[in-house]
């Protein structure tokens, strides 16, 4: 080697070492760069992996809670399912009862109609709505019409009922003995001590001695005692101008002021006064005016 050729060897030799160590620096800085970018895709890696589990740990709460939602909502389905089978039952039962009543009390069938529903009317609705609720909604509508409608008829059928009840026991009927026979009716007969014609104000009714004489109707005693012709007597003051009297008992059960009730014994058959023997004349008054008891024992 000449000596020119190692004095540019000499001065090459620093750029050499220069040059590599750029080299190392760039193969640095890159490598550098690189762990950079990589721990930042890492992290949004990271970051993502742990916003998608968040995302499906919600939507399975979400899930979770839809289905528990639609369990109660099908509980309660089933719930106003029973209910509204409940109240047809009970509704079947209240038109069985109406129509019995209508029956033993011989009402108008079409003025008591227990068979058929009530008149309904309204506006049809135009908006959509699921399918299930609106049925049940509309027949919860239609037994609660049918309900009133019901509880109105029995209502005034008890009220008729009632005022039925409270005139058949205040207004006379029926007769003033349970076991015994007509002898003697009301009007013109043969009287059995003259033989001559006469007129009778009652009718007679046999009966064995010391047996009950029964009020016919509930009122107030407003005589118990003796009367000329009639031996021992029994009257009673009823509603609308009515008055009962009971003649010829053995004894009277009741005395003046005394509150009776219809079938209640009053006195004992005998044959006190003017009498044959053993019965019970019984008569029936009408704002003072002497009736013929015949229609009120026909009544009873």
């Amino acid at each position: 080697m000449s000596k020119s050729d190692a004095n540019n060897n000499t001065a090459e030799a620093p750029f050499r070492v220069a040059g590599k160590m750029l080299a190392v620096a760039a193969l640095v800085g890159v490598a550098l760069f690189a762990g950079y970018q990589y721990g930042r895709l890492e992290a949004v890696q990271v970051a993502t992996d742990r916003n998608l589990q968040a995302a499906m740990d919600a939507m399975a709460d979400e899930k979770r809670e839809l289905a528990t939602l639609r369990e109660d909502m099908e509980a309660e389905l089933d719930a106003l399912a029973l209910r509204i089978g409940s109240l047809r039952a009970n509704l079947l039962r209240l038109n069985a009862l109406g129509e019995r009543l209508v029956e033993v009390g011989k009402l108008d069938e079409q003025e008591f109609d227990f068979s058929s529903e009530p008149p309904r009317g309204g506006v049809d609705r135009d908006e959509q709505e699921p399918v299930l609720l609106p049925e049940l909604e509309s027949e919860l509508e239609r037994l609660t019409a049918a309900f009133r409608d019901r509880e109105h008829k029995l209502l005034l059928l008890e009220e008729m009922l009632a005022r039925r009840e409270v005139r058949d026991q205040v207004i006379p009927s029926g007769r003033p003995l349970k076991a015994g026979y007509v002898s003697s009716y009301f009007g013109k007969r043969t009287d059995p001590f003259t033989g001559k014609k006469k007129y009778h104000k009652g009718m007679d009714f046999v009966g064995k001695r010391g047996s009950e004489v029964l009020a016919v109707a509930a009122g107030v005693v407003t005589e118990s005692g003796r009367m000329s012709g009639y031996g021992n007597v029994v009257e009673i003051r009823h509603a609308d101008g009515y008055v009962t009297r009971y003649a010829h008992n053995q004894e009277n059960l009741v005395k003046v002021g005394d509150r009776v009730e219809k079938g209640e014994p009053i006195a004992m058959l005998g044959s006190t006064g003017r009498s044959s023997g053993p019965h019970v004349h019984f008569e029936v008054r009408k704002n003072g005016k002497i009736v013929n008891p015949a229609r009120f024992i026909k009544g009873g």
